[in-house]
């Protein structure tokens, strides 16, 4: 049985009178994808930068991996891995110099080939980051999370601006990283991405989970309520009929 790696409890989060995270409670288990999922300015955003440490919370708990939010941040910074936005890359710098440059800050010892050929982007180790298109973009974003060899990794909506095939290679990435064993946990707007990836997911809205398991679960809940959509679900959809008719394989994207 897995255990509970990242456990979060009455989380607050207060900006003066206003109040972004409103009590948040949910458990992630080791080895899952874990997805918080919400409209814009739920609080999910927040919340993920409370426990990536890069926020200061008013109160409540958060453990990862054992570690105290409040006593020990240093130890979780160690063991986990955060999605960089498109600011945080030197724009001079190749996709090799970055990866040895973030190598570097984490005192590790990377082979920028390896991790360039887990993301598929080998052809592009003397691009500099500004020239990949949107998909090379967060495939690369994702390779350096992978970089201090994390137990988890966080990624803010990664594939948001992609063509559906990007995004379904991106699927495919982030499914190949949770099976050597990294828990990940993802926010997205897309809630096809979210059934297809997530085990669990935390729904989120007001600063508040209002609801919290599988997506399957979720939706049978919802169908035992009566629901019906108002139009017959088909066996696929036009971006099945997009991936099938110009391909599933990555192709260049210049």
């Amino acid at each position: 049985m897995a255990s509970t790696i990242i456990r979060v409890h009455d989380l607050h989060k207060k900006y003066g009178d206003f109040h972004a995270v409103k009590g948040i409670s949910f458990e992630v288990m080791e080895g899952e994808i874990f997805g918080l999922l919400g409209p814009n300015g739920a609080g999910k955003s927040t919340t993920l930068e409370i426990i990536e440490t890069l926020r200061t919370k008013t109160s409540g708990l958060v453990e990862v991996a054992g570690f105290n939010l409040d006593e020990s941040p240093n130890e979780i910074k160690k063991i986990i891995g955060v999605q960089l936005q498109t600011a945080g890359y030197y724009p001079n710098l190749n996709l090799t110099e970055l990866i040895a440059l973030f190598s570097g800050l984490y005192n590790q010892k990377t082979d920028p080939v390896e991790l360039l050929s887990l993301v598929n982007l080998t052809d592009k180790s003397k691009a500099k980051f500004k020239e990949l298109s949107g998909g090379q973009k967060q495939r690369f974003a994702i390779a350096t999370t992978l970089i201090n060899h994390p137990r988890i990794i966080f990624l803010d909506e990664p594939t948001t601006g992609l063509d559906p095939q990007a995004r379904r290679n991106l699927w495919e990435l982030i499914q190949f990283i949770r099976a050597k064993g990294t828990t990940v946990i993802i926010t997205t707007h897309y809630m096809d991405e979210a059934e297809v990836l997530c085990d669990r997911v935390a729904i989120i809205d007001a600063g508040k989970v209002i609801a919290l398991d599988t997506p399957d679960a979720l939706i049978d809940n919802l169908v035992a309520t009566g629901f019906e959509r108002p139009k017959q679900v088909k066996n696929a959809n036009l971006e099945d009929v997009f991936i099938n008719l110009t391909g599933h394989q990555l192709r260049s994207e210049n």
